[in-house]
């Protein structure tokens, strides 16, 4: 018995260190320059599609669209340019606040950056890229 509630304490503590506490992720500017006053529009290709997911990252559940960014194929975490592709997703809005949430979870600055992407249906969304070599394609 005793083993399982160390296992458990331990476990919540690793949760409260990597998606709660200010001590383990330090803020890019990507998500520092949030604009405070917008509804933020997020396309999702991969575990952001669980809503479960979603809604644990987020603290609410936001309800999606089927969207699709044209343009990219999905390889393994990441898209690449791929000018006959596309990529099929959903789409969500979220606040400020949330998106900062979100932008902790992808380790915005660490592991992912964020950038804006013009989809299918013509209108911008947030997408998230892993960091690496290949330079995507940047809206102008």
């Amino acid at each position: 018995m005793s083993y399982a509630l160390f296992a458990l304490f331990v476990a919540g503590v690793i949760f409260w260190w990597i998606w709660i506490s200010p001590f383990s992720f330090t803020y890019s500017d990507t998500t520092l320059d949030i604009d405070e006053e917008a509804t933020h529009r997020v396309f999702a290709f991969g575990t952001l599609r669980n809503h479960f997911v979603r809604s644990l990252i987020i603290r609410r559940y936001v309800p999606t669209e089927p969207a699709r960014l044209d343009g990219y194929r999905r390889y393994g975490l990441d898209l690449l340019p791929d000018e006959g592709a596309y990529t099929e997703g959903v789409i969500f809005y979220v606040t400020p606040t949330q998106l900062r949430r979100l932008d902790r979870y992808e380790r915005v600055g660490v592991k992912y950056e964020r950038y804006l992407y013009t989809l299918e249906d013509g209108e911008y969304a947030w997408v998230y890229r892993l960091i690496s070599d290949i330079q995507p394609i940047l809206e102008e």
